[in-house]
């Protein structure tokens, strides 16, 4: 390795052809980079861009921002054993702020932390949109996510009958 990965730099590149500079250890956070930097290699990444052309630049701006500010957490591997994190919708309070964008915002960085694999962050993104959904009846549900409904009433009363067991008792 030609230098120590804390200090090195590497640069992003948004789908617009933007590019954002972030430390190598910032940027690995996301399993894509980190297998395609270690696939390329110290010096290719040195010499040019990093094409992320799935993700546009606001967006971008927002997963480093995300990454830069949990660079020092443990990155969870697919096959964690511990899947305590998965039984909980529970977000850190900075996450919780994080967070805190309008709809399309929000599912643009599920998106791209699901492209780039970053998997805590998609853990948060789905648990803030779990927590919008938490305690809602479908019409509210479908208001809050602008959907409109397309059964029928006799479809709905079909469809209640078959999940009765799964109703709070």
């Amino acid at each position: 390795m030609s230098a120590d990965k804390s200090v090195q730099k590497v640069i992003l590149a948004s789908n617009e052809g933007s590019h954002i500079e972030v430390d190598r250890v910032v940027a690995e956070r996301s399993m894509l980079i980190k297998n395609l930097i270690e696939d390329l290699g110290d010096e290719a990444i040195a010499n040019s861009p990093i094409p992320i052309p799935n993700v546009n630049d606001p967006v971008l701006r927002k997963v480093v921002e995300w990454c830069e500010h949990h660079r020092n957490d443990a990155v969870q591997s697919a096959d964690d054993e511990n899947d305590n994190r998965k039984k909980t919708t529970d977000i850190d309070e900075w996450d919780q702020k994080f967070m805190q964008v309008d709809q399309e915002m929000l599912f643009e960085i599920i998106l791209a932390a699901n492209y780039l694999d970053i998997k805590a962050l998609l853990d948060v993104g789905c648990k803030t949109v779990a927590n919008m959904i938490k305690g809602k009846s479908p019409e509210e549900i479908r208001k809050t996510f602008n959907i409109t409904n397309d059964f029928t009433p006799e479809e709905e009363e079909q469809i209640r009958r078959e999940n009765e067991w799964a109703e709070d008792r």
